[in-house]
């Protein structure tokens, strides 16, 4: 797994920690860029308002003042000293009135606004105007006079018009100046005058300015979004707007961006609004650049990344697994070079060097295995010869003492054995094959000596393990020989076995008179080295077909034997579906 995604894993995790960085670097760095653009632009347009409302703040105020000077002019002064009794002026006082009449033009006319002045005069019930002269409704006179300015709103199909009224009364302090006062001058403006502002303070790049005053109604620009204007006007009633207020408001999931300025001559606000989206749009757009141009980096990263696990790790990998099963001796072991590079040169190079390998060790095996096989053929053909002379002897001596019995039944059991042994093509049989050729033996040996008794006492599934043919018949001989023989009390002999720690164990006992441990350890010990004519080929011959086949952990064992002579045992690793059937049975049982 480590093999698997070192190179590639480290290589993106080394992309990732040096691009998250850059990331999270521009995203603070773009955070505050925008928190303080939005900052300045707060502070902008509330300085360009405060500027503009300035300016409708002094023509207003420049308006109000005229009825204050105009109230001292001497002809003024003069038409408020009149007392008429009749209907018409003499001439001097329609002179009187013409120049009013023209003054009050010349003052109108000193604005770029459009203004209305008025001239009342209680005593006389008159009312001079640029273009007129007559009389007024004290009433309606009286309902227009108040401190500061009057806003009258004029209703004109969907259009609101605003009046806006301003009223200098002589003398001042006199309790109902529509009917006491001396001299009462009007000024009048409406709201297209403010309007007109509003649209070339919109062409200077402002979004949508308007005046608003809650309790009176609003003053838009001519190409305002009124529907938009409403509902922004709706927001703005929820919290009480202060003299100067910036906040973000958000209708229908655009946020805008809400500037206010209130003015101190006339009490109204003017506002103006603009989304944040158009703000932050080149921002917007940079950073859509950026993140395409880091997701194209990313990937490309990625890609160079796989070019690298490709042409580099997959190649790397493929000879360590190549290696591995090479250490694990398996020599078929190839790879596949893929495209023309240094690695597709190794892998060549790997696979020549593999079947080199594989070639000179299939030689050495094969050359190992003819030399093991004639060994063991030698082996075998030194074991039969010493079991024919026993038996011969024995047919000899029977046929002598006429027991024609005896020469027939060892006639018959060496028939037996000699097809046992001349058929053996096979590498193993299965070791009740080999107890029937033991009991055929011992059955023979029976009819030489008649105190020989033998028992056998091997399980079925003991029975079913398969062994190299003719490996316990010797050591039944050689318990006959050496034990039975050599002493005229003995006569038991016992075959049994066992599974212990995944070995297969068995041992054949005798009760004649034994090995002392000295002599057992010597006669081990001569089994390890070669055989001499002294010791015979028997056991020795034994102890290595076990060895040659089984490896060091297989052999012989010899030890006192519970009957009183000598215990020698045979032990081979047991193959795995015999421990499997072992297991099931033993499964079963319980």
């Amino acid at each position: 797994m480590s093999y698997r995604t070192n190179l590639f894993s480290k290589m993106v995790i080394l992309i990732l920690i040096m691009l998250v960085p850059v990331v999270l670097l521009y995203w603070y760095s773009n955070h505050k860029t925008t928190a303080v653009l939005r900052d300045e632009l707060n502070r902008s347009n509330s300085n360009q308002l405060e500027f503009f409302q300035n300016q409708v703040n002094t023509h207003i105020e420049l308006l109000s003042s005229w009825p204050n000077l105009l109230i001292h002019d001497p002809d003024i002064a003069s038409f408020r000293r009149i007392y008429a009794d009749s209907k018409y002026f003499d001439l001097d006082t329609i002179n009187l009135v013409k120049r009013i009449q023209n003054k009050l033009s010349i003052q109108e006319s000193s604005s770029n606004w459009t203004t209305k002045l008025y001239l009342y005069s209680p005593t006389l019930g008159r009312v001079i105007s640029e273009r007129d002269a007559g009389y007024y409704d004290q009433q309606t006179l009286r309902g227009s006079i108040s401190s500061g300015w009057n806003v009258r709103k004029i209703q004109e199909g969907q259009d609101e018009r605003f009046i806006f009224s301003w009223i200098t009364v002589s003398p001042y302090g006199i309790s109902d100046p529509a009917a006491n006062a001396q001299t009462v001058i009007k000024l009048e403006f409406d709201s297209d005058n403010i309007r007109d502002m509003l649209d070339k303070f919109k062409d200077d790049g402002r979004h949508d300015p308007f005046y608003y005053r809650e309790e009176t109604g609003v003053i838009y620009n001519r190409t305002s979004d009124r529907a938009l204007t409403g509902q922004l006007m709706d927001k703005l009633a929820i919290d009480k707007l202060k003299d100067v207020d910036n906040r973000t408001v958000v209708i229908d999931g655009e946020p805008y961006m809400v500037n206010t300025v209130k003015s101190s001559t006339t009490g109204w606000y003017l506002v103006d609004y603009m989304p944040l989206s158009a703000i932050l749009k080149p921002i917007h757009q940079s950073n859509i650049l950026f993140y395409s141009a880091m997701i194209c980096l990313l990937l490309m990263s990625f890609a160079v990344a796989y070019l690298l696990y490709v042409q580099v790790q997959v190649p790397v990998k493929q000879l360590i697994r190549g290696f591995q099963r090479l250490k694990q001796e398996d020599y078929s072991v190839r790879i596949t070079p893929k495209g023309r590079n240094e690695f597709s040169f190794l892998s060549e190079r790997f696979n020549s060097m593999v079947a080199q390998i594989q070639q000179l060790f299939e030689h050495v095996y094969l050359e190992q295995i003819h030399v093991r096989e004639a060994r063991l053929k030698q082996l075998q053909s030194q074991i039969n010869p010493h079991f024919f002379y026993n038996c011969f002897s024995f047919i000899t001596s029977m046929a002598k003492l006429k027991r024609v019995d005896a020469v027939v039944a060892m006639s018959h059991n060496l028939s037996r054995y000699y097809r046992y042994t001349t058929r053996q093509e096979r590498d193993v049989v299965p070791l009740t094959e080999e107890i029937e050729f033991v009991t055929c033996y011992l059955e023979i040996q029976q009819m030489r000596m008649d105190r020989i008794r033998f028992k056998i006492d091997l399980s079925e599934d003991i029975l079913r393990q398969e062994v190299p043919p003719l490996i316990v018949q010797p050591l039944v001989e050689n318990a006959v020989i050496h034990g039975i023989e050599a002493d005229a009390e003995a006569g038991e002999i016992r075959v049994s076995g066992e599974q212990r720690n995944g070995m297969m164990i068995l041992t054949v006992d005798d009760d004649g008179h034994g090995m002392n441990e000295l002599a057992r350890q010597m006669l081990l010990h001569k089994l390890t080295g070669g055989m001499d004519q002294e010791m015979g080929c028997g056991l020795w011959n034994v102890n290595q077909r076990l060895q040659l086949r089984y490896g060091d952990q297989a052999g012989i064992s010899i030890t006192e034997s519970p009957l009183g002579g000598l215990r020698v045992a045979l032990s081979w690793p047991a193959d795995e579906k015999h421990l499997l059937e072992l297991k099931d049975s033993n499964r079963d049982v319980i």
